[in-house]
């Protein structure tokens, strides 16, 4: 699999001579910074897909059609997309710590409004705020480690972060499931699932400003020497970069690299928003309690966390980004697709497990890719430009896919055309990335 492409010769720059203690200040770094920061995503993501949870009785009870409820989990994509690339460029500008902050607080409070939703309208609106105040996180974050690890590093570390994402699954699913079962103080048990997931982001955001700084040059829990030393490497790499092409702003909006990594990206979205906010209702209607649909969805979080820190650690060691992103969308495809065709249940979730792991999977060595072409605040734009692109699948399947259901009672159709639309446009994007 291993394929040489200029994007990825970074990886390999300024090895030589090795920082003594280096494997221990990256532990220490990471020792620092990502638990933390899977704890904030953890709370981030949950908050983002409980609805399909919830959605097991609130669209009972607010009489919400499944367009309605495709068209709702779209709009927070909508805005999401929309807020992405001002977000990423103010973070850029007023350093991550307090930006993050910020994002934390609104989301926060938005994840807790769509408690008190009554029906279509407040639902489209809530959906709209919560994709407002979220957008800016995920690819801030992307971001702001490319400012502390250097790119031979990135995948592994990227994966860790992203792993929040499974972790969420593994916990956050049994948990749903079991929140639905709560009653009392006049709200039902998906209201109290908004509650007690979106009032975690509020509380955790003051520590944003204690826990990261902008810059290894601001870490006094660094010593001397290897404040010096991660400056000096990170300020390598990024003249090394630059010394090929230094871009601008519209230039990295308008690169056909960073537009084919959008389109790549959009379809990984589809696929990810096409399983997970659907996934609850299909096995639901294996004939399972709300608990129990809880527990089963935890499975394929479980093969997901294993395949993305498996996946992040083999990009890093052979160097590769392209084709380890376009294998694993392509595999999601067709595991999604086989399990579309397949009506046995165990079968059918082994496959939907699959699919979900090697689309999470598929994030380590992609997210790799802008940090290796491109620098400072185009690193920011193109990474929020990918993403923002990227995440309209968000918007765009899920509302094609409620409608699909709607017209034919079947999730199929619309599921098998997504996963159909991955492997066409994944197999492009390896085709391409060999020649960069």
């Amino acid at each position: 699999m291993a394929i040489n492409v200029s994007t990825d010769a970074v990886i390999s720059a300024n090895q030589s001579g090795p920082f003594p203690i280096e494997a221990g200040l990256f532990r220490h770094v990471t020792l620092r910074f990502i638990p933390f920061l899977m704890l904030c995503y953890f709370v981030c993501y949950l908050s983002r897909v409980n609805l399909g949870f919830a959605a097991l009785q609130m669209n009972g009870e607010l009489h919400l059609s499944h367009a309605v409820y495709g068209l709702g989990v779209g709009l927070f994509f909508l805005t999401y997309c929309l807020c992405e690339i001002p977000s990423n460029l103010m973070l850029h500008k007023y350093g991550a710590s307090r930006w993050i902050t910020r994002i934390m607080i609104s989301w926060g409070v938005c994840a807790v409004g769509m408690a008190f939703i009554t029906g279509v309208k407040s639902f489209y609106v809530m959906r709209l705020l919560l994709g407002a105040a979220e957008a800016g996180f995920y690819p801030g974050i992307l971001f702001f480690l490319t400012l502390w690890y250097p790119a031979a590093r990135r995948a592994r570390v990227m994966g860790l972060f992203i792993a929040a994402i499974p972790i969420s699954g593994i916990i956050g699913s049994p948990l749903s499931g079991a929140l639905l079962s709560l009653n009392g103080l006049g709200l039902h048990g998906w209201q109290w699932l908004y509650l007690i997931e979106g009032l975690p982001a509020v509380l955790l955001a003051p520590a944003v400003l204690f826990l990261i700084q902008d810059s290894p040059a601001e870490a006094k829990w660094l010593t001397i020497p290897e404040r010096e030393w991660l400056t000096s490497k990170l300020s390598a790499e990024r003249r090394q970069v630059e010394s090929k092409r230094v871009y601008s702003m519209l230039q990295c909006l308008t690169s056909p690299l960073v537009l084919l990594m959008a389109a790549m990206y959009f379809t990984n979205v589809c696929l990810l928003n096409g399983v997970t906010f659907f996934m609850p209702t299909i096995v639901k209607g294996f004939g399972l309690t709300n608990s129990q649909t809880g527990l089963v969805m935890a499975i394929p979080s479980v093969v997901a966390l294993i395949a993305l820190l498996w996946w992040g650690r083999r990009s890093d060691a052979y160097h590769e980004r392209f084709g380890h992103a376009a294998f694993a969308n392509i595999l999601a495809g067709v595991a999604l697709l086989l399990a579309m065709l397949i009506h046995n249940p165990v079968v059918r979730v082994s496959l939907l497990s699959l699919a979900f792991g090697c689309t999470i999977a598929f994030t380590a060595p992609f997210w790799a890719i802008p940090g290796s072409f491109l620098t400072g605040r185009a690193a920011a734009g193109g990474i929020a430009t990918i993403s923002a692109l990227g995440v309209l699948g968000g918007f765009i399947a899920p509302s094609i896919i409620g409608a699909i259901r709607d017209r034919t009672g079947d999730f199929r159709v619309g599921l098998g055309a997504v996963a159909c639309l991955a492997i066409i446009v994944s197999v492009a994007f390896y085709l391409i990335g060999r020649r960069q």
